[in-house]
Protein backbone atom coordinates (compact mmCIF):
# COMPACT_ATOMS: atom_id res chain seq x y z
CA UNK A 1 0.00 0.00 0.00
CA UNK A 2 1.33 3.50 -1.07
CA UNK A 3 1.93 5.54 2.01
CA UNK A 4 -0.18 8.83 1.24
CA UNK A 5 2.23 12.23 0.95
CA UNK A 6 1.21 15.56 2.15
CA UNK A 7 1.24 18.78 0.25
CA UNK A 8 0.75 21.98 2.03
CA UNK A 9 0.19 25.29 0.06
CA UNK A 10 0.22 28.04 1.88
CA UNK A 11 -1.44 31.41 0.43
CA UNK A 12 -4.20 31.71 -2.48
CA UNK A 13 -2.23 33.47 -4.34
CA UNK A 14 -2.85 33.68 -8.30
CA UNK A 15 0.15 30.80 -8.73
CA UNK A 16 -1.31 28.74 -6.39
CA UNK A 17 -5.03 29.65 -7.63
CA UNK A 18 -3.93 27.86 -10.76
CA UNK A 19 -2.18 25.08 -9.18
CA UNK A 20 -5.25 24.33 -7.31
CA UNK A 21 -7.45 24.17 -10.80
CA UNK A 22 -4.98 22.24 -12.42
CA UNK A 23 -4.90 19.65 -9.85
CA UNK A 24 -8.76 19.58 -9.81
CA UNK A 25 -8.49 18.42 -13.48
CA UNK A 26 -5.33 16.15 -12.87
CA UNK A 27 -5.47 14.99 -9.26
CA UNK A 28 -3.08 12.34 -8.09
CA UNK A 29 -4.14 9.55 -6.00
CA UNK A 30 -2.32 9.12 -2.53
CA UNK A 31 -1.92 13.06 -2.08
CA UNK A 32 -3.46 14.77 0.50
CA UNK A 33 -3.88 18.33 -0.30
CA UNK A 34 -4.34 21.63 2.10
CA UNK A 35 -4.68 25.00 1.57
CA UNK A 36 -3.93 27.50 4.33
CA UNK A 37 -5.20 30.88 3.42
CA UNK A 38 -6.10 33.69 6.40
CA UNK A 39 -9.03 35.36 4.33
CA UNK A 40 -11.60 33.02 2.07
CA UNK A 41 -11.64 35.41 -1.19
CA UNK A 42 -8.06 36.58 -2.68
CA UNK A 43 -7.78 39.32 -5.52
CA UNK A 44 -6.88 39.18 -8.53
CA UNK A 45 -4.28 42.24 -8.61
CA UNK A 46 -5.08 42.85 -12.87
CA UNK A 47 -8.78 43.94 -11.67
CA UNK A 48 -8.13 44.99 -8.51
CA UNK A 49 -7.70 49.00 -9.39
CA UNK A 50 -10.87 48.62 -11.76
CA UNK A 51 -13.05 47.53 -8.77
CA UNK A 52 -11.39 51.06 -6.81
CA UNK A 53 -13.12 52.31 -9.68
CA UNK A 54 -16.27 50.89 -9.29
CA UNK A 55 -16.32 49.44 -13.02
CA UNK A 56 -16.32 45.55 -11.15
CA UNK A 57 -17.55 44.60 -7.95
CA UNK A 58 -16.35 42.04 -5.43
CA UNK A 59 -17.32 38.80 -6.37
CA UNK A 60 -15.79 39.58 -10.41
CA UNK A 61 -12.73 40.75 -8.30
CA UNK A 62 -11.86 37.84 -5.66
CA UNK A 63 -11.29 33.88 -6.12
CA UNK A 64 -13.28 32.00 -3.89
CA UNK A 65 -10.95 29.83 -2.51
CA UNK A 66 -13.32 27.31 -0.41
CA UNK A 67 -14.55 26.39 -3.62
CA UNK A 68 -11.87 26.19 -5.09
CA UNK A 69 -10.75 24.05 -2.70
CA UNK A 70 -13.43 21.74 -2.88
CA UNK A 71 -12.64 21.51 -6.57
CA UNK A 72 -9.24 20.79 -6.01
CA UNK A 73 -10.29 18.02 -3.17
CA UNK A 74 -7.63 20.29 -0.73
CA UNK A 75 -8.67 20.92 2.58
CA UNK A 76 -9.00 24.36 3.68
CA UNK A 77 -7.72 25.50 6.68
CA UNK A 78 -8.92 29.27 7.16
CA UNK A 79 -5.74 30.75 9.42
CA UNK A 80 -3.02 32.77 9.44
CA UNK A 81 0.83 31.04 8.84
CA UNK A 82 2.72 32.59 11.13
CA UNK A 83 6.30 30.40 11.10
CA UNK A 84 7.79 26.86 9.21
CA UNK A 85 9.44 24.16 11.24
CA UNK A 86 11.52 23.37 8.66
CA UNK A 87 12.74 20.32 11.11
CA UNK A 88 9.90 18.76 12.14
CA UNK A 89 8.26 19.70 8.60
CA UNK A 90 5.07 21.53 9.43
CA UNK A 91 3.31 24.43 8.88
CA UNK A 92 2.51 26.84 12.43
CA UNK A 93 -0.72 29.16 12.46
CA UNK A 94 -2.07 31.19 14.70
CA UNK A 95 -4.76 29.14 15.78
CA UNK A 96 -4.80 25.77 14.21
CA UNK A 97 -2.46 23.14 15.84
CA UNK A 98 0.21 22.60 13.26
CA UNK A 99 -0.05 20.95 10.00
CA UNK A 100 2.68 18.67 8.77
CA UNK A 101 3.83 18.28 5.02
CA UNK A 102 6.25 16.01 3.03
CA UNK A 103 5.99 19.15 0.72
CA UNK A 104 5.20 22.43 0.57
CA UNK A 105 4.43 25.39 -1.56
CA UNK A 106 4.35 29.16 -0.41
CA UNK A 107 2.47 31.59 -2.25
CA UNK A 108 1.60 34.66 -0.14
CA UNK A 109 2.26 37.78 -1.94
CA UNK A 110 4.07 40.78 -0.71
CA UNK A 111 3.47 43.73 1.43
CA UNK A 112 4.77 47.35 1.05
CA UNK A 113 7.67 48.65 3.77
CA UNK A 114 6.81 50.71 6.56
CA UNK A 115 8.58 50.06 9.25
CA UNK A 116 11.18 52.84 7.72
CA UNK A 117 9.12 55.70 7.68
CA UNK A 118 8.14 57.28 11.29
CA UNK A 119 4.49 56.76 11.79
CA UNK A 120 3.64 55.35 8.20
CA UNK A 121 2.63 51.65 10.44
CA UNK A 122 0.29 53.41 12.81
CA UNK A 123 -1.20 55.81 10.39
CA UNK A 124 -0.65 54.85 6.57
CA UNK A 125 -3.41 52.33 4.58
CA UNK A 126 -0.99 49.88 3.23
CA UNK A 127 -1.72 48.68 -0.64
CA UNK A 128 -1.61 45.37 0.78
CA UNK A 129 -2.67 42.95 2.19
CA UNK A 130 -4.95 43.66 -0.14
CA UNK A 131 -8.28 43.06 2.58
CA UNK A 132 -7.01 45.58 5.01
CA UNK A 133 -6.46 47.97 1.72
CA UNK A 134 -10.23 47.14 1.04
CA UNK A 135 -11.60 47.65 4.95
CA UNK A 136 -9.22 52.00 4.75
CA UNK A 137 -11.06 52.29 0.88
CA UNK A 138 -14.64 51.59 2.45
CA UNK A 139 -14.22 53.77 5.17
CA UNK A 140 -13.06 56.68 2.42
CA UNK A 141 -16.20 56.21 0.54
CA UNK A 142 -18.39 55.75 3.05
CA UNK A 143 -16.89 59.64 4.47
CA UNK A 144 -16.92 60.72 1.00
CA UNK A 145 -20.72 59.60 0.42
CA UNK A 146 -21.56 61.27 4.00
CA UNK A 147 -20.07 64.38 3.55
CA UNK A 148 -20.08 65.08 -0.14
CA UNK A 149 -19.68 69.07 0.44
CA UNK A 150 -16.27 68.53 2.54
CA UNK A 151 -12.66 68.53 1.37
CA UNK A 152 -11.29 65.02 1.65
CA UNK A 153 -7.43 64.98 1.78
CA UNK A 154 -5.76 61.87 0.09
CA UNK A 155 -1.96 61.14 -0.39
CA UNK A 156 -0.35 57.99 -2.18
CA UNK A 157 3.15 57.12 -1.55
CA UNK A 158 4.78 55.38 -4.26
CA UNK A 159 5.27 56.26 -7.78
CA UNK A 160 4.99 52.33 -8.88
CA UNK A 161 2.39 51.04 -11.17
CA UNK A 162 0.61 50.28 -7.89
CA UNK A 163 0.10 53.54 -6.53
CA UNK A 164 -0.13 55.42 -10.62
CA UNK A 165 -3.00 52.89 -11.06
CA UNK A 166 -4.73 53.83 -7.65
CA UNK A 167 -4.40 57.48 -7.96
CA UNK A 168 -6.01 57.26 -10.89
CA UNK A 169 -8.82 55.13 -10.19
CA UNK A 170 -9.69 56.39 -6.52
CA UNK A 171 -10.09 59.91 -8.24
CA UNK A 172 -12.58 58.68 -10.95
CA UNK A 173 -14.29 57.15 -8.18
CA UNK A 174 -14.62 59.77 -5.52
CA UNK A 175 -15.24 63.05 -8.17
CA UNK A 176 -18.54 61.13 -9.12
CA UNK A 177 -19.36 60.79 -5.26
CA UNK A 178 -18.21 64.46 -4.05
CA UNK A 179 -20.23 67.52 -5.28
CA UNK A 180 -17.26 69.19 -6.77
CA UNK A 181 -14.15 67.40 -7.78
CA UNK A 182 -12.27 70.72 -6.03
CA UNK A 183 -13.41 68.79 -2.84
CA UNK A 184 -11.09 66.25 -3.68
CA UNK A 185 -6.76 66.82 -2.96
CA UNK A 186 -5.28 63.92 -4.19
CA UNK A 187 -2.04 64.13 -4.45
CA UNK A 188 1.28 61.44 -4.84
CA UNK A 189 4.52 61.66 -3.82
CA UNK A 190 7.29 59.15 -5.39
CA UNK A 191 10.88 59.73 -4.21
CA UNK A 192 11.98 58.89 -7.98
CA UNK A 193 12.53 60.89 -10.75
CA UNK A 194 9.56 59.78 -13.20
CA UNK A 195 6.81 57.85 -12.20
CA UNK A 196 7.27 54.09 -13.43
CA UNK A 197 11.22 53.89 -13.46
CA UNK A 198 10.93 50.66 -14.81
CA UNK A 199 8.80 51.55 -17.63
CA UNK A 200 9.99 53.53 -20.99
CA UNK A 201 10.06 57.18 -20.61
CA UNK A 202 7.07 57.73 -22.93
CA UNK A 203 4.70 55.96 -20.81
CA UNK A 204 5.92 57.97 -17.31
CA UNK A 205 5.73 61.59 -19.63
CA UNK A 206 2.18 60.68 -20.39
CA UNK A 207 0.41 59.65 -17.31
CA UNK A 208 2.59 62.93 -15.43
CA UNK A 209 0.25 64.67 -18.05
CA UNK A 210 -2.91 62.59 -17.26
CA UNK A 211 -2.25 63.71 -13.37
CA UNK A 212 -2.11 67.26 -14.17
CA UNK A 213 -5.29 67.30 -16.61
CA UNK A 214 -7.03 65.66 -13.92
CA UNK A 215 -5.87 67.71 -10.77
CA UNK A 216 -3.99 64.64 -9.50
CA UNK A 217 -0.86 66.61 -7.75
CA UNK A 218 2.75 65.09 -7.67
CA UNK A 219 5.54 65.74 -5.65
CA UNK A 220 8.67 63.37 -6.93
CA UNK A 221 12.28 63.14 -6.02
CA UNK A 222 10.07 63.50 -2.66
CA UNK A 223 11.14 61.22 0.49
CA UNK A 224 8.83 61.03 3.43
CA UNK A 225 10.31 60.79 6.70
CA UNK A 226 7.10 60.96 8.97
CA UNK A 227 3.15 59.90 8.77
CA UNK A 228 1.24 61.30 11.50
CA UNK A 229 -2.12 61.32 12.19
CA UNK A 230 -3.19 64.30 10.07
CA UNK A 231 -0.54 65.64 7.90
CA UNK A 232 2.85 63.96 5.76
CA UNK A 233 5.93 65.30 6.29
CA UNK A 234 9.12 65.08 4.07
CA UNK A 235 12.85 65.42 3.86
CA UNK A 236 12.09 68.78 1.71
CA UNK A 237 10.33 70.43 4.47
CA UNK A 238 7.31 70.20 2.55
CA UNK A 239 3.99 69.16 4.58
CA UNK A 240 0.86 68.24 3.37
CA UNK A 241 -2.36 67.76 5.53
CA UNK A 242 -4.31 64.26 4.98
CA UNK A 243 -7.10 62.59 5.85
CA UNK A 244 -5.88 59.07 4.70
CA UNK A 245 -2.60 57.70 3.65
CA UNK A 246 -2.20 55.29 1.34
CA UNK A 247 1.27 53.51 1.19
CA UNK A 248 2.34 51.85 -1.97
CA UNK A 249 6.25 51.43 -2.02
CA UNK A 250 8.83 49.35 -2.41
CA UNK A 251 7.72 45.58 -1.72
CA UNK A 252 9.14 43.57 1.37
CA UNK A 253 8.33 39.72 2.75
CA UNK A 254 6.71 39.32 6.10
CA UNK A 255 9.28 38.57 8.69
CA UNK A 256 8.45 34.89 9.72
CA UNK A 257 9.38 33.74 6.32
CA UNK A 258 13.51 34.60 7.28
CA UNK A 259 12.74 33.76 10.77
CA UNK A 260 11.80 30.08 9.55
CA UNK A 261 15.60 29.24 8.59
CA UNK A 262 14.81 29.60 4.64
CA UNK A 263 17.83 31.15 2.63
CA UNK A 264 16.31 34.98 1.51
CA UNK A 265 17.39 37.63 -0.21
CA UNK A 266 18.48 40.50 1.85
CA UNK A 267 14.63 42.15 1.71
CA UNK A 268 13.36 38.41 3.06
CA UNK A 269 12.06 37.13 -0.10
CA UNK A 270 12.95 33.30 -0.66
CA UNK A 271 15.61 32.74 -2.95
CA UNK A 272 14.33 29.52 -5.44
CA UNK A 273 15.55 27.95 -8.15
CA UNK A 274 14.53 27.70 -12.05
CA UNK A 275 12.46 24.50 -10.71
CA UNK A 276 11.11 27.52 -7.46
CA UNK A 277 12.27 24.90 -4.90
CA UNK A 278 13.81 26.34 -2.48
CA UNK A 279 17.50 27.06 -2.68
CA UNK A 280 18.30 25.97 1.29
CA UNK A 281 14.96 23.46 1.78
CA UNK A 282 14.41 21.21 -1.90
CA UNK A 283 11.19 19.92 -0.37
CA UNK A 284 10.21 23.44 -0.06
CA UNK A 285 8.41 25.92 -3.01
CA UNK A 286 7.78 29.17 -3.61
CA UNK A 287 6.19 31.17 -6.37
CA UNK A 288 4.85 35.11 -7.07
CA UNK A 289 5.61 37.93 -4.95
CA UNK A 290 7.65 36.13 -2.42
CA UNK A 291 10.21 34.19 -4.58
CA UNK A 292 13.27 35.23 -5.90
CA UNK A 293 15.07 33.48 -8.61
CA UNK A 294 18.67 35.20 -8.21
CA UNK A 295 19.98 34.48 -12.08
CA UNK A 296 16.51 35.71 -13.13
CA UNK A 297 15.74 39.20 -11.10
CA UNK A 298 12.29 40.51 -11.70
CA UNK A 299 10.21 43.14 -10.67
CA UNK A 300 7.14 41.85 -8.54
CA UNK A 301 4.44 41.74 -10.67
CA UNK A 302 1.47 39.78 -11.08
CA UNK A 303 2.15 39.00 -14.62
CA UNK A 304 4.85 36.13 -13.48
CA UNK A 305 3.15 35.01 -10.85
CA UNK A 306 0.69 33.84 -13.33
CA UNK A 307 3.27 32.38 -15.22
CA UNK A 308 4.56 30.72 -12.90
CA UNK A 309 1.48 28.61 -11.73
CA UNK A 310 1.40 25.28 -14.58
CA UNK A 311 5.06 25.20 -13.87
CA UNK A 312 4.57 24.97 -10.41
CA UNK A 313 1.73 22.78 -10.97
CA UNK A 314 3.96 20.06 -13.17
CA UNK A 315 7.11 20.37 -11.17
CA UNK A 316 5.00 19.47 -8.04
CA UNK A 317 3.53 16.38 -9.93
CA UNK A 318 6.83 15.76 -10.98
CA UNK A 319 8.26 15.80 -7.29
CA UNK A 320 5.48 13.69 -5.52
CA UNK A 321 5.76 10.81 -8.38
CA UNK A 322 9.83 10.92 -8.58
CA UNK A 323 10.18 12.46 -11.40
CA UNK A 324 12.97 14.79 -12.73
CA UNK A 325 11.59 18.64 -12.28
CA UNK A 326 11.70 21.06 -15.48
CA UNK A 327 12.94 24.32 -15.37
CA UNK A 328 11.11 27.82 -15.78
CA UNK A 329 12.50 30.77 -16.78
CA UNK A 330 10.73 33.71 -16.53
CA UNK A 331 10.42 36.31 -19.83
CA UNK A 332 13.00 39.10 -19.62
CA UNK A 333 10.14 41.61 -21.90
CA UNK A 334 6.51 41.75 -20.30
CA UNK A 335 3.71 43.57 -21.62
CA UNK A 336 1.43 45.85 -18.60
CA UNK A 337 -1.54 47.03 -19.45
CA UNK A 338 -2.01 50.28 -17.35
CA UNK A 339 -5.92 51.09 -16.09
CA UNK A 340 -6.09 54.86 -15.89
CA UNK A 341 -9.73 54.85 -14.19
CA UNK A 342 -11.49 56.37 -17.47
CA UNK A 343 -11.97 53.20 -19.16
CA UNK A 344 -9.14 53.66 -21.05
CA UNK A 345 -5.82 51.55 -20.68
CA UNK A 346 -2.21 52.74 -21.27
CA UNK A 347 0.01 49.34 -22.89
CA UNK A 348 3.69 49.12 -21.49
CA UNK A 349 6.51 46.77 -22.82
CA UNK A 350 10.15 47.58 -23.46
CA UNK A 351 10.35 50.77 -25.66
CA UNK A 352 6.90 50.87 -26.72
CA UNK A 353 3.27 53.03 -25.03
CA UNK A 354 0.05 53.45 -26.28
CA UNK A 355 -3.07 55.00 -24.46
CA UNK A 356 -6.46 53.42 -26.40
CA UNK A 357 -10.05 52.57 -25.13
CA UNK A 358 -9.55 49.77 -27.28
CA UNK A 359 -6.74 48.75 -24.83
CA UNK A 360 -9.15 49.01 -21.53
CA UNK A 361 -11.75 46.62 -23.58
CA UNK A 362 -8.69 44.40 -24.27
CA UNK A 363 -7.42 44.47 -20.94
CA UNK A 364 -11.40 43.60 -19.63
CA UNK A 365 -11.47 40.64 -21.60
CA UNK A 366 -8.23 39.50 -20.65
CA UNK A 367 -8.75 40.00 -17.16
CA UNK A 368 -12.41 38.60 -17.11
CA UNK A 369 -11.75 35.37 -19.24
CA UNK A 370 -8.84 34.89 -15.98
CA UNK A 371 -11.29 35.21 -13.62
CA UNK A 372 -13.83 32.82 -15.95
CA UNK A 373 -11.18 29.87 -15.07
CA UNK A 374 -11.97 29.82 -11.34
CA UNK A 375 -16.06 29.70 -11.79
CA UNK A 376 -16.40 26.10 -10.66
CA UNK A 377 -19.15 23.78 -12.30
Amino acid sequence: MDLVKRLVFIGGGHSHAIALRLWGQSPLKNVQLTLISDVTHTPYSGMLPGHIAGFYDFAETHIDLPSLARYSQAQFCLDKATNIDTKKCQVICHNSSPIPFDYLSIDIGSIPAVDNVIGAKEYAIPAKPVPIFREGWQEILKKAVSNPNNTLNIVIVGGGAGGVELALNMQSRLTKILNSSSNLNLSLIHRGKKLLPAHNNWVGQRLENIFKQRGIRLYLSTDVTAVQADRIICASGLVLPMDYTIWVTTASAPSWIKASGLLTDEQGFILVNNYLQSLSHPHIFAVGDIATIPDYPRPKAGVFAVRQGKPLFDNLVRILQNQPLKPYFPQKNYLSLIGTGDQKAIASRGGFGWQSPLLWLWKDRIDRAFMRQFEQK
